[in-house]
């Protein structure tokens, strides 16, 4: 695919936008701990999630937020990086103990030799959304139409990717037909769209509640409930997650079912109380100075969150059979499904 000067210098644009998230994302990592006035006293855990600000992914912050990590003798220390695929490699590169991002990584992983498992299953469906700019709205219409499109994702390698990929080969457009482009996701995302670096996107709340509020972009493909899930994907899909390295959780099985058991209370929390309940409890700063708006990205995501922490039914095979319609290592692989997760402890922690 041939590019113009004005295609490349969007491009190398969007790649320094999203260098200055990173190069942000890095040093909260290194300088800053989100605890919720713990005493530090606990067993020490460090968890990297993939975009702390992220509503997907809320079930972290607001576990420290309502004292649960405290309450179960943990020192939790939460760090953000702008996509699930930087968690992943904090997490097997020992950075961290735990990940909180997407469920697909543990199977990407075990067939690079990794054996990384889900603990605590969020949710149920991906939560993401294929966002169109209003510029490009009427060259693309469903994903038979992306190719020779710019797509936007948090970054290669993330499980926007992954699901960008699928929804384009099951319509019949080969990856190699479109350009997928790293945009992080919040301002770069919405910056990327407005400029016209990106003709449309997969992103999450509050990205998506912005952008629909600035009107820069609407809504192509919706997977927050478990509904918009089985349209896109045919059947539920496992996303938001936390998931460790296997043979951490075989020796620390005490600490984990501890953040089990803070993160099912969180969960069952969640589904008993309202939206703007949830806002209220979250730091003001992610509201980005309208809780309105906030509290409505949360109301459209919370169909996605499970109550118990439960894989779902037939989710892993699903998940399985998405990446397996783009991706030739796990195409031409038998992943072991049964190793990528486990119940044992959100089950102890129901009980």
């Amino acid at each position: 695919m041939r590019f113009s000067a004005r295609h490349a210098a969007l491009a190398a644009a969007g790649l320094l936008a999203l260098s200055s998230l990173t190069a942000c994302a890095n040093d909260a990592a290194s300088t800053a701990s989100t605890g919720s006035g713990g005493d530090g006293k606990g067993t020490k855990v460090k968890i990297m999630v993939g975009g702390l600000d992220k509503v997907i992914y809320l079930p972290a912050m607001l576990t420290q937020r309502l004292g649960y990590f405290d309450a179960e003798g943990l020192d939790v220390e939460l760090l953000s990086e702008p996509a699930g695929v930087q968690a992943e490699t904090a997490l097997v590169s020992g950075q961290v103990q735990g990940a909180v991002g997407f469920y697909d990584h543990t199977l990407d992983l075990q067939v690079k030799g990794k054996d990384v498992e889900s603990v605590v299953q969020f949710s149920q469906a991906p939560g993401e959304v294929e966002i169109v700019s209003t510029k490009a709205e009427g060259k693309i219409t469903s994903p038979e139409d992306f190719k020779g499109k710019k797509l936007g994702v948090t970054g290669l390698g993330s499980s926007t990717d992954f699901l960008t990929k699928y929804l384009a080969v099951k319509n019949g457009v080969k990856v190699s037909e479109f350009t997928p482009v790293a945009v992080g996701a919040g301002p770069t995302f919405i910056s990327a769209l407005e400029q016209g670096a990106i003709d449309a996107g997969m992103t999450t709340d509050p990205t998506v509640a912005n952008i629909l509020d600035k009107k820069v972009g609407k809504v192509l493909i919706d997977m927050r409930t478990p509904q918009g899930s089985m349209e896109a994907l045919g059947g539920p899909y496992p996303s938001s997650s936390l998931y460790m390295q296997t043979d951490w959780v075989n020796s620390h099985k005490d600490t984990v079912q501890k953040l089990a058991n803070a993160f099912v209370k969180t969960l069952k929390w969640m589904s008993t109380h309202s939206a703007s309940e949830i806002a209220d409890k979250m730091p003001a700063d992610y509201s980005q100075g309208n809780k309105t708006l906030y509290a409505v990205a949360i109301k459209s995501t919370l169909p996605m969150f499970t109550k118990d922490g439960v894989m779902p039914e037939e989710g892993p095979e699903t998940v399985e059979k998405v990446l397996k319609a783009f991706n030739p290592a796990i195409q031409n692989a038998d992943v072991d499904l049964s190793k990528t997760y486990t119940t044992e402890f959100v089950e102890k922690a129901a009980g």
